[in-house]
């Protein structure tokens, strides 16, 4: 479901004229098509219809049912449209410009939910590694699709990878076959004899991390493309790829702290 509010639904329906049932010039077959392209979903399947069956209806339903990403790239879509079917001899008033760049930000708004953000750095982690780079292509590509719940086999080898990796950079022993959880309870153990957690509050919430790694491993068993099953559903998918790349974020947080002190210790 979409997080569109009531006065955004206004300044959108004014914008694509759906006063009387129509979204822009649009027909029932060429809406179907362009909603088929841009997004992969059919906009007259039965699920559409319980706000009514015409054309602004349905497109109401969608952004009732729909995530806001998907939800987002139809807004931006069908809003690129409407710059294309203006007729260039008739002037566009100000205030009809000024309701196409609000629809825009709202579009844009939907999607500043950090995902992307994490993409990109789980890309900027593996920019070195050619299959850390195959895997992170995998993940962005299944985010951007809107299907985080196809993405979550490759994350979960991502992340043991690139704990394997951490523990290799630090000499820690894991051994090959140990699981996700415990590899990351040897590198917590490492980095708290260190001195790189300076908080009880820290250490409980990274302790709460070993067992959510633990919780990943069933996931990826039983909810993901590793094996023939059912996927898990699109909200915990996403708050799944959320709590683990937060993970990531921190660790290599840490690693910059630690090459910045090998570094200063080097200097003297």
């Amino acid at each position: 479901m979409s997080d569109i509010n009531s006065i955004e639904r206004i300044k959108l329906e004014k914008f694509f004229e759906m006063e009387k049932g129509y979204v822009l010039n649009f027909s029932n077959s060429t809406l179907q098509h362009f909603v088929i392209e841009t997004t992969g979903k059919d906009i007259y399947d039965q699920k559409y219809v319980f706000k009514g069956e015409s054309k602004a209806n349905r497109l109401r339903a969608f952004w009732e049912i729909e995530s806001n990403y998907l939800v987002s790239t139809l807004l931006k879509a069908l809003i690129e449209y409407w710059s294309e079917i203006q007729i260039q001899d008739i002037p566009i008033g100000d205030t009809f410009l000024n309701l196409k760049d609000k629809c825009l930000k709202i579009a844009s708004n939907l999607c500043e939910d950090g995902s992307y953000e994490d993409i990109d750095h789980l890309v900027e982690v593996a920019a070195e590694e050619l299959d850390f780079s195959l895997l992170a292509k995998t993940i962005r590509e299944s985010i951007e699709k809107n299907k985080p719940e196809t993405a979550l086999d490759r994350l979960h080898t991502y992340v043991t990878k690139y704990l394997s990796k951490l523990c290799e950079k630090h000499g820690i022993i894991t051994g090959k076959d140990k699981p996700l959880h415990s590899i990351f309870g040897e590198y917590i153990k490492y980095i708290d004899e260190q001195g790189f957690i300076e908080t009880n509050m820290s250490r409980r919430i990274l302790k709460s991390s070993i067992s959510i790694l633990d919780a990943f491993n069933p996931v990826r068993n039983d909810r993901t493309f590793a094996h023939d099953n059912p996927l898990l559903n699109y909200n915990e998918s996403m708050l799944v790829f959320k709590n683990i790349t937060a993970i990531i974020v921190f660790l290599e947080a840490i690693e910059r702290k630690m090459d910045e002190q090998s570094s200063t210790d080097l200097l003297f």
